[in-house]
């Protein structure tokens, strides 16, 4: 797993910790058993500190973590796109693209269908990135 930087003295993984420290409550611990199976389910996964939340990248991002009070909010960008049989997307259901997990206090979700999603989420990264069509070069004259 790398990071990236958040500041130029701290990498966000480092931020990522104290975020998840700071919150003494069960959303310090969902975030932290999210992280952990995000990590597992992709060991090359990217970690960065963007928009005052942990965002997990690979080829693009694959999902942002964002704490509320009442909850915590796992949205993946590229969400509509992916296969979802244990029906994990409870959040931005009527989006184009997007979709999310709002995870609750007491409530916890499969660990091995969340990570069949980072893994697709992955995967729609990557062929995102070799369907992209090259921009034109200007002819030479």
């Amino acid at each position: 797993m790398t990071t990236s930087d958040s500041t130029p003295d701290q990498p966000a993984s480092a931020v990522i910790d104290q975020a998840i420290a700071q919150l003494a409550d069960w959303r310090g611990r969902a975030l932290d058993r999210m992280r952990r199976l995000i990590r597992q389910a992709e060991p090359a996964i990217v970690e960065e500190w963007k928009w005052g939340v942990p965002v997990w990248s690979h080829g693009g991002i694959v999902c942002t973590g964002e704490t509320y009070k009442a909850k915590v909010k796992l949205t993946f960008p590229k969400g509509a796109s992916l296969p979802d049989p244990a029906g994990l997307f409870n959040a931005s259901l009527d989006g184009n693209t997007r979709r999310a997990i709002d995870l609750h206090d007491g409530v916890e979700i499969d660990g091995e269908a969340f990570q069949a999603l980072v893994r697709a989420a992955v995967a729609a990264n990557a062929a995102g990135a070799k369907g992209k069509p090259k921009r034109a070069r200007p002819a030479a004259e």
